[in-house]
């Protein structure tokens, strides 16, 4: 018997995604940084020279490691040629009609008959909080808690809120310092946000869909 389909959520390892920040099911987190390149095809020797270094630099610096990583698609043109379309119905002389009609041929044309790519450029900051393996059992608050002082107990939802609040602070940190560093080598980075980062994962997960616009553009 042919086996059953498992959900798409079952091989997805993300729990779900909170200010931008992406949460996965074993409670890590990830940042993920829209991150602009550089062509050292069009730099001086000299610079070439001074952009490695300070790369260099940039990561003998990390404590913790990163992920890179180059998205490449074909280029989705159909917003531009939807601009176009506005701007053919607001033309009222025919010859600038003709002339768009004829650019927006040539542009389906030659987007058909060669794979224009769009590439992006990301960076994966991570933090896995330390988890001590036996903590969650009675006996083992018992112990803890004993360190703690007399604390009023809190519920575990609170805990947990407590527990994603600092460890989002130290992502933060993690994030500044990531950004700082890329800032030095002179690119430029902006931080995914929910809607963003749900587009590009839509975006890696169907690579023969339309791609999905979210993706902010530096």
């Amino acid at each position: 018997m042919p086996t059953e389909a498992r959900p798409t959520q079952e091989l997805v390892d993300i729990d779900y995604v909170k200010n931008g920040v992406v949460v996965l099911k074993n409670g890590a987190l990830r940042q993920i940084l829209l991150v602009s390149g550089i062509n050292l095809d069009l730099k001086s020797e000299d610079e070439q020279g001074l952009i490695m270094n300070a790369y260099q630099n940039f990561l003998n610096s990390l404590h913790f490691s990163i992920q890179i990583f180059v998205h490449s698609r074909r280029l989705n043109i159909e917003s531009y040629l939807k601009t176009l379309g506005a701007r053919r119905a607001e033309e009222t002389n025919e010859l600038l009609q003709n002339q768009i009609d004829e650019y927006v041929q040539f542009i389906r044309g030659f987007v058909g008959n060669n794979a224009i790519m769009d590439k992006n450029f990301f960076v994966v900051v991570p933090f896995d909080p330390i988890r001590i393996p036996g903590a969650e059992t009675a006996t083992a608050k018992k112990f803890f808690g004993f360190f703690g002082g007399n604390k009023t107990p809190s519920s575990p939802g609170a805990e947990r809120e407590h527990a994603e609040r600092e460890n989002i602070g130290q992502l933060a940190q993690r994030v500044e310092q990531v950004m700082g560093g890329l800032q030095q080598i002179g690119l430029r980075i902006v931080p995914l946000q929910n809607e963003e980062v749900l587009d590009l994962f839509y975006n890696l997960y169907n690579p023969e869909a339309v791609e999905r616009k979210g993706v902010v553009k530096l």
